[in-house]
């Protein structure tokens, strides 16, 4: 088994950009709204952004995690087209995961599709960016 290391990385500091577009630019505005974030003030919004980092370093290694595995994946079975690989990885793991966290996590019930779109397609995105770069650096 051959796995790139600095593949792994490199898709991972780009899944995590990746990230950071899907839910500020794309849908910062309402991902603000449904989970009240916009009813705050200004200094309320700056002081949890300021306290971010740890969760963001978590979110880091949760990505490295699924990015090495998904290159193990990739490694073991290099007849399998990678983009495939991980359209199946998120079809049979990740979404499910999602939809069951969205239900049970509380969340209203008029943001439930709506949340579950949203993360499914940021992970869709992060799974297909991890292929890609794993593919071409592997």
């Amino acid at each position: 088994m051959n796995i790139n290391f600095g593949a792994v990385l490199l898709a991972t500091i780009l899944q995590f950009i990746w990230g950071a577009v899907w839910y500020s630019a794309f849908f910062g505005k309402l991902w603000g709204k449904m989970h009240g974030f916009d009813k705050l003030s200004k200094e309320v919004q700056e002081k949890m952004m300021k306290e971010m980092g740890p969760i963001y370093g978590v979110q880091f290694l949760v990505t490295l995690v699924t990015t090495v595995v998904l290159a193990i994946f990739i490694a073991y079975q290099p007849s399998w087209n990678a983009y495939a690989m991980a359209g199946f990885f998120w079809i049979g793991f990740v979404v499910p995961t999602q939809v069951s966290g969205v239900i049970f996590g509380g969340t209203e019930g008029k943001w439930v599709t709506t949340k579950i779109a949203i993360q499914a397609g940021a992970a869709l995105g992060c799974l297909e960016i991890a292929a890609g770069v794993l593919k071409m650096m592997g």
